[in-house]
């Protein structure tokens, strides 16, 4: 039994955003989302569609997005928010997409959204780049798994390990804690999360071997205590 690659149409949105190479206008930066999301389909056994950079404006938007016939899933990154300039759902909406879900209580990644334009599926993930690796990461690579025929997405990965450092308590929304993994001599797998969880600092995530999940209101945790892990490598 076979599957059909998933086809995955990516569009990055926003004027501050330039292709690597163009010059860079004042106030613009290098688009990192866009070709992060194509090695990531690709890793994952998608095919990605790139749809380039739609500007600041619902017509922008539409037009990009209309280039992704064909595809079983579309991607956005940016524009998921409540900002003037955070037109994606208003302009899918336009087209016909219906909004499954906005917004969820995890960190990084609150202004996830979900929904379906015709037989297509929509994710649309947040700008900043490690929210948008991470959402990609939680709700992405499991949806491609399941059009790859996979029973089990969303829990390929996942294990547990002990704390490398203590933690304190967690708020309302669910944390996954960029962390590097080390083995101790008797085989325990131990988790380091970085001390500085800044959604905007790529690096970390990079060097991270895994994510510690700390579920809401989950209470202080002593170096040691065992904990959820989500393994990136």
């Amino acid at each position: 039994t076979v599957r059909q690659r998933p086809r995955v149409a990516i569009l990055a949105t926003g004027d501050e955003i330039a292709l690597p190479g163009d010059p860079l206008a004042p106030g613009q930066i290098v688009s990192s989302n866009g070709p992060a999301l194509h090695a990531f389909v690709r890793a994952c056994g998608g095919e990605p569609l790139d749809l380039g950079i739609a500007a600041d404006t619902e017509e922008a938007i539409v037009e990009r997005a209309l280039g992704a016939v064909g595809a079983q899933v579309l991607v956005t990154t940016g524009g998921a928010s409540v900002g003037d300039h955070d037109l994606v759902q208003p302009a899918l909406t336009r087209i016909g997409m219906t909004l499954d879900f906005w917004k969820i209580a995890m960190r990084p990644g609150k202004p996830l959204m979900v929904g379906r334009l015709g037989d297509m599926r929509v994710l649309g993930l947040p700008g900043n780049p490690v929210s948008s690796m991470v959402c990609a990461i939680l709700f992405l690579r499991p949806l491609l798994a399941r059009l790859a025929g996979s029973e089990d997405p969303a829990g390929e990965g996942r294990s547990t390990a002990r704390l490398g450092r203590a933690l304190p308590e967690n708020d309302r929304r669910e944390d996954y804690l960029r962390a590097t993994l080390t083995t101790e001599a008797d085989g325990t797998l131990v988790a380091h999360p970085f001390e500085v969880q800044d959604s905007s600092l790529l690096g970390a995530l990079a060097r991270a071997d895994a994510l510690v999940i700390r579920p809401p209101h989950a209470p202080s945790a002593a170096a040691g205590a065992q904990v959820e892990i989500l393994r990136l490598t």
